[in-house]
């Protein structure tokens, strides 16, 4: 997802009466369980990026991807939801994207295959294109800071391990003001057609 600020739900809006332009983007991911995330919101914070407090700990799954055709993205997700089971993630240890990205990120050491599968089976049909970067499942703890920050993280987090099951991913709107709206939370296993989250 991009860095844009988070807002997960606005139920003061009309859903059927909204007028979504033609070109939507999307962003889906897998949010990280409490207390877990609290957790994971405090070292982010601990090493000066801004962005702790307006971005909730996920893993990306699908990063800023046009939608030409909304109902047909929303089946398409649906589908792949529906197909899925849950599956264990342990995050394990730090990485960086530098020098390419500012990034550093927790490892997704189990569960990454299950991660690149549901990547690969998301960004198809309506979702189809090509990235400019191989997909690469992780849990940003530090962008864009100084370099004493993000080799805060890369140190102080070398040894963090942490397991929890994902049950559920959430599919998102980009948002002309640049903030991301859930449109949908969508749990693995089951048929969630016609569930889209109104006002969301």
């Amino acid at each position: 997802m991009c860095a844009s600020t988070y807002q997960p739900l606005d139920s003061s809006a009309d859903a059927e009466s909204e007028q979504r332009p033609d070109l939507s983007c999307v962003g889906i991911t897998i949010p990280i369980p409490q207390p877990l995330a609290t957790e994971l919101e405090k070292w982010r914070a601990s090493f000066g990026d801004p962005m702790a407090v307006l971005v909730p700990p996920h893993i990306t799954l699908i990063t800023t991807t046009p939608a030409m055709d909304w109902q047909g993205t929303m089946e398409h997700v649906r589908a792949v939801a529906k197909a899925q089971s849950t599956f264990t993630v342990t995050l394990k240890s730090t990485g960086s994207f530098r020098p390419v990205s500012p990034v550093v990120f927790l490892k997704v050491d189990q569960g990454f295959e299950e991660c690149v599968g549901l990547h690969e089976k998301l960004q198809a049909g309506p979702l189809e294109r090509t990235l400019d970067f191989p997909f690469h499942p992780h849990v940003t703890v530090a962008h864009d800071v100084s370099d004493a920050g993000m080799d805060a993280a890369v140190e102080e987090l070398e040894s963090f391990e942490a397991s929890f099951q994902v049950r559920s991913m959430g599919l998102y709107e980009h948002q002309p003001s640049g903030s991301w709206k859930l449109r949908e939370e969508l749990n693995f296993g089951e048929d969630t057609e016609g569930s889209e989250t109104s006002g969301s």
